[in-house]
Formats: C-alpha cells, structure tokens, sequence
C-alpha cells in the first residue's frame, strides 16, 4: 500500500511538474526575428518589430521570448514551422506557403529616395531621368529579384544599376544603400519604404522618399504585411488578430515614428510578384 502511495505522490508530483511547465510555456510570445535587421528587429529589441512584439505581449498578459535567425532563404522553414517560435511579425499577406496569416496590419510601398538638393523630381519608373541616373537596387542573388529589379529590366534600363547586398555582415547591413545615395555614390535607390524611411531620417543631408509609380498592374510595389504562425494555429490567430485591432493605433503609431511610409489599403496588393506588370506585357 505505502507503494501505491509512493506511486501517487510521485505521478502528482509530475503532473504538477508538467503543469507548472506548460503555463510557463503559455505566458510567453514566443517570436523569430533576425538578429541584425534593422528597422525591423535586433538582438537589442531596437526595431518596430520588436516594439510591436511588446505591444501584443502586453494585451495579452505575456512576456516575450526570442528564437533569433538571419532573415535570408528558408527563414519560415527553419524557424517558425520548425517549432522554435509561435509568431514571425512581418510576412506579406501575398505569402503562399506552409504557414498561417493574419489579416494585413498594415500597408507600405517601394520608394525612390534622392538628394532633395538634386535638380530632378521622381516619381515613375516611366520618368526619363530615370534612364540617365546611376541606380541602386538591393540585389539578393539566390533570394530573387527585387520587383524594382524587374521593373527596370523591363524597360531596359539595366547599364546603370548598382547592387547592394542587404545581407553583408555588420551594423545595419540594409542602410548601406541609403548611406550611399547621402555620399552621392548614386543618384537613387529604389528600395522598400521602411527601410528607407527609417535610414533616411538619420542621413546629414536631406533626402526624398517618394513612393514609386506605377503601382498598379501584375509586378505590384505596394504589399499589405501580416503576422505569421503555423498552419492550424487557429486560436493563436483569433488572438492576434483581435490585438491587431484593439491596438492598431499603438502599432500605427510605432510605424510612424520608424518612418514606414504607410498606405491605405484601397492601394495595397496581395498579389504575387510575376515578372511583368500589364504595361510592361503588352
């Protein structure tokens, strides 16, 4: 008898263990993020995913945990459909793979950013001083062709890009290209708008960031971006997308001070990127 006791005491004992253990697990955010990514994320908890990590956390009674992985090929696979986390803040609602989407919690667009002091004005790919101008695009070799990449090469302005890797080791490897449209190395750079809305702020001299034209078509600039958790999370989701809503002028407001430029929803896309807007086909 004083066996079955034991026993008892023993398995109660575990399953207090296994318990205590779970809720431990379930007070926690649990988030991948690369290390070295800014505006979007550090180790430092400095950029706006992570402040809007801390917002969600907050509303729901968490603390949040980081699984930290470079943002390049894979990055889904290897972190959060491998179980390492239960979100990825920044996904293009456009993704079709083997993770579940939030609804959009907000909208940015490719940008021109240039010299303010420069004696041109940008605003399409379809401007011919866009043809006369050094260029630089990020580059990302194996990752795919950027749609700014696209978008000159079908128009055939291909004889003045210069690439920009944003996967360079070191601080803020993504502001390299900002940096080098301040020095005048380039005219322009056509990047993604909360990188360059953040970097730009930061420059000694004065730049423009303009959203890019057109944005219309099959090869879309403008993409909505939602949270990502793996497929089957539905109550993760229901939750998150009630967070998004009840705190979507805290996170609007986290954005605004990164400088992301936003967009309304009426001009965003979910579109994949194919190759070729429809002007571009005909």
């Amino acid at each position: 008898m004083f066996s079955n006791f034991l026993s008892r005491i023993v398995l109660t004992g575990i399953a207090a263990a296994a318990t205590v253990m779970s809720v431990a697990a379930a007070a926690e955010l649990r988030v991948c993020a690369d290390p070295n990514n800014l505006p979007f994320s550090n180790d430092q908890r400095e950029g706006f995913e992570n402040r809007i990590a801390e917002i969600i956390a907050s509303d729901l009674n968490l603390t949040v945990s980081y699984s930290w992985l470079a943002q390049r090929g894979s990055f889904l696979r290897k972190s959060l459909t491998a179980g390492k986390c239960d979100v990825v803040l920044t996904v293009p609602s456009a993704y079709d793979g083997s993770v579940s989407l939030t609804k959009p919690y907000y909208a940015s667009t490719y940008v021109f950013v240039y010299a303010k002091s420069r004696e041109f004005e940008l605003r399409s790919f379809d401007d011919p001083v866009l043809r006369k101008l050094k260029i630089g695009i990020h580059a990302f070799g194996e990752e795919g062709s950027s749609p700014a990449a696209i978008a000159l090469g079908n128009r055939g302005i291909v004889g003045r890009i210069v690439g920009f890797s944003p996967l360079n080791s070191g601080e803020s490897p993504s502001s390299r290209i900002i940096d080098a449209v301040a020095l005048g190395e380039i005219d322009v750079a056509i990047v993604w708008g909360p990188l360059a809305g953040y970097f730009a702020k930061s420059e000694p001299v004065k730049l423009e960031v303009v959203p890019v034209s057109p944005t219309s078509g099959s090869l879309p600039f403008v993409f909505q971006i939602s949270i990502a958790v793996r497929r089957g999370d539905s109550e993760l989701k229901r939750k998150l997308e009630e967070v998004l809503d009840r705190k979507h002028s805290d996170i609007m407001m986290v954005l605004k001070d990164y400088g992301v430029p936003l967009v309304d929803d009426e001009h965003s896309s979910t579109k994949n990127i194919t190759g070729k807007d429809k002007k571009d086909a005909d």
